[in-house]
């Protein structure tokens, strides 16, 4: 997988990250660059660890399932993307906490609350590692490295884009992030199937 391909991965992944993190901006009278940067960092470094963690995972059985570890690839990616795509065309209250009364609690950025957040965020990732793991010839820390400082950035960006404009742009957010990850699914496949290069 070249960098091109990770960066987009990686834009991919970053979405549902970025999405609550608009929805956390919404709920903030005033979005501070702490709540940005609070934000970006437990959403980025989370999104990093997971797909490593799923890497190694993978790798442990990657020898077993060689024959068909590109179908894995795709169906996670697939089934990841899909989910992506259904949560944007879904009516919910709330993308963070399904409770559109949520305001004042999704303004908490405390340990506790960031880090159930961030593992509920980064789940998804964690596949998304293992399936890399089954495509190959993939350099996981640079890998993990793109993951996390786009979903860093695109996460402080959120909270931001989430307090001036609204909500607008959180399902075009996960719009984008399902149709980047079924595609590249979809790449793996046909790379491994022969019917491109």
């Amino acid at each position: 997988m070249g960098i091109g391909e990770l960066l987009l991965l990686a834009v991919g992944v970053s979405m549902d990250a970025f999405a609550v993190s608009i929805c956390k901006g919404l709920a903030m009278k005033k979005a501070t660059l702490k709540a940005s940067m609070t934000c970006g960092v437990w959403f980025g470094g989370f999104q990093a660890l997971m797909p490593t963690i799923g890497f190694f995972l993978g790798t442990l059985f990657a020898e077993a399932i060689q024959a068909v570890d590109h179908w894995v690839a795709f169906v996670l990616l697939g089934i990841i993307g899909i989910n992506m795509l259904k949560e944007a065309f879904e009516t919910q209250e709330c993308s963070c906490c399904g409770n559109c009364d949520c305001g004042e609690k999704n303004t908490d950025l405390s340990v506790k609350t960031m880090f159930v957040m961030a593992v509920a965020t980064s789940i998804d990732a964690l596949a998304v590692g293992i399936s890399l793991a089954m495509a190959g010839n993939v350099n996981i820390w640079l890998a993990a490295a793109l993951i996390g400082l786009c979903t860093c950035g695109f996460s402080a960006a959120g909270v931001q884009i989430g307090n001036i404009f609204g909500a607008k742009f959180e399902k075009k957010a996960q719009l984008a992030g399902g149709l980047i990850l079924v595609l590249l699914g979809v790449k793996i496949l046909l790379e491994h199937l022969g019917v491109i290069a």
